[in-house]
């Protein structure tokens, strides 16, 4: 194992030495929390792939085609529609309104009043996003070096705490940019090949499984259904998806951008699940489908090849850990403690840049040491992942979409279905269990009854705001003083 030990151990250098270098690019809150607003097309694309597809994408990907055959593609492939649909349709609007946060849309859109309340939901969905990321390093880390749960835990997440703090935004997206380099070599080139082959081909592997291994819709219609409200519209509102749409250096390029990085997941989710289904034929009877990952790495690659495929696995959960721990940051920062201490008005700077891209480091610092102590009190990945998205669709989807698309809707019903919305779903999860359907069923159902009946039944929004809204979505409106001062300087 020397091979494979030296081969992590380069890469989890490289990524701290990134930190390090990002750390001297972020002068501004623009440049720590949004890469000063100008990606180009290719980091764009590979940033976004990156972010989106996790270690539940790629462990759980495979561990769902060991289970289900072709059809376990399911849950990956709608992560991927919800990024083609975001790209295709909302993408540049998103991009031109020049915010930091979700709920800073939600306040340009409904007048201010939003802010607090959707920053406390998206703050869960994030913290508990960056968490199952970080639990998912104990599975890894187990494989490579025998390691205790929670050193490994502990390891995997001061790495990314550490070059997260040190360079915002700039320091992931170059560190997310190798990670989806690593992910497209180990597992697309490298490991999807090489299980088809030591599985004996599809031929073989079509005479050993029964054919619903290979029936499209095995699954089940019901989970098919509910992968995509859960991920599909998931990736249309997160704020950790947000986040990186911001990033982009323009209209186009958020869309291109997008949808080339949405065709990407369709194609892993594909190989997630054939990757799982070649592992069934070659270890019929694991424990847990979970483990198919890991064993078929360990026993069935070469020296070198198995260190580079378990370091693109890391850079999976890394990807997906950064990125969810910055959205948590800055969501805590601007949307709930800002506001709290009535410091600044949305989308206002706090002071100078200094300053800013300091409070954004300690925050990032704090909320990155709340992850690694919640993922060593938690075990079940699944639970915590249901937990953030049903919170996230049940409480968010319907208040954001219908900003986007109904002039009509008002504060007060985007107020109220947060919080019905939110709290349903909490309440169902207590009743039917976590990790049943209703809660989100039942959950958005309610958000969007309350949104439509309060919003018909309160004054429309004022005409001035919905004017204000509609320059910014034009690329029009104003925009922060940091920002025009950092765009004068750059041209």
């Amino acid at each position: 194992m020397a091979v494979d030990y030296t081969v992590i151990v380069v890469y989890l250098a490289g990524m701290l030495a990134m930190g390090w270098w990002g750390m001297r690019r972020a002068k501004s809150k623009s440049d720590f929390l949004v890469a000063g607003r100008r990606l180009g097309p290719t980091m764009y694309s590979g940033t976004m792939a990156a972010i989106v597809l996790g270690g539940a994408s790629t462990i759980g990907g495979v561990g769902l085609g060991y289970q289900y055959g072709l059809s376990g593609a399911w849950m990956v492939f709608t992560i991927g529609l919800g990024l083609l649909a975001l790209s295709l349709f909302f993408s540049a609007r998103i991009a031109r309104l020049k915010v930091y946060t979700v709920s800073e849309m939600l306040d340009l859109r409904y007048g201010g009043r939003a802010g607090v309340i959707s920053g406390l939901v998206m703050w869960a969905y994030t913290l508990m996003l960056a968490v199952t990321s970080t639990i998912a390093y104990a599975t890894i880390f187990d494989v490579l070096f025998d390691m205790n749960r929670t050193v490994a835990i502990v390891l995997g997440g001061s790495i990314v705490v550490a070059y997260s703090t040190l360079g915002g935004m700039w320091s992931i997206t170059l560190t997310d940019m190798v990670q989806f380099v690593v992910k497209t070599i180990g597992v697309l080139l490298l490991l999807l090949p090489i299980a088809v082959v030591k599985a004996g081909g599809f031929s073989e592997m079509k005479a050993q499984l029964p054919t619903g291994y290979f029936d499209p819709l095995g699954i089940g219609g019901e989970t098919i259904f509910t992968y995509v409200l859960i991920y599909t519209f998931g990736m249309l509102i997160g704020q950790d998806i947000w986040q990186r749409v911001f990033t982009a250096g323009s209209d186009r390029t958020a869309k291109w951008g997008g949808t080339v990085a949405g065709t990407y997941c369709l194609v892993y989710a594909l190989a997630g699940a054939v990757i799982g289904t070649a592992a069934k034929v070659l270890y019929p009877k694991l424990a847990s489908p979970d483990d198919a990952f890991a064993t078929i790495v360990k026993d069935e690659l070469p020296v070198g090849v198995r260190g580079l495929v378990l370091a693109a696995a890391l850079a999976a959960v890394m990807s997906t850990s950064s990125g969810a721990l910055i959205a948590c940051a800055t969501v805590a920062n601007n949307d709930i403690w800002s506001r709290l201490r009535g410091a600044v008005r949305p989308g206002a700077t706090q002071g100078g840049d200094h300053d800013e891209v300091k409070g954004n480091r300690l925050f990032i610092l704090v909320m990155g040491i709340a992850v690694i102590c919640t993922a060593i009190a938690l075990n079940n990945v699944v639970e915590a992942l249901t937990v953030a998205y049903n919170l996230l669709v049940g409480g968010l989807l319907v208040p954001i979409l219908g900003g986007l698309l109904w002039k009509r809707g008002t504060a007060q019903g985007a107020l109220a279905a947060v919080a019905v919305g939110g709290l349903a779903v909490v309440g169902l999860m207590a009743t039917y269990g976590i990790l049943a359907n209703e809660p989100v069923y039942y959950g958005l159902l309610a958000s969007l009854a309350v949104y439509v009946i309060v919003s018909l039944a309160t004054p429309a929004t004022d005409a001035a705001v919905l004017a204000a809204w509609r320059e910014r979505l034009a690329g029009r409106g104003s925009e922060p003083a940091a920002e025009l001062k950092e765009e004068s300087v750059t041209r």
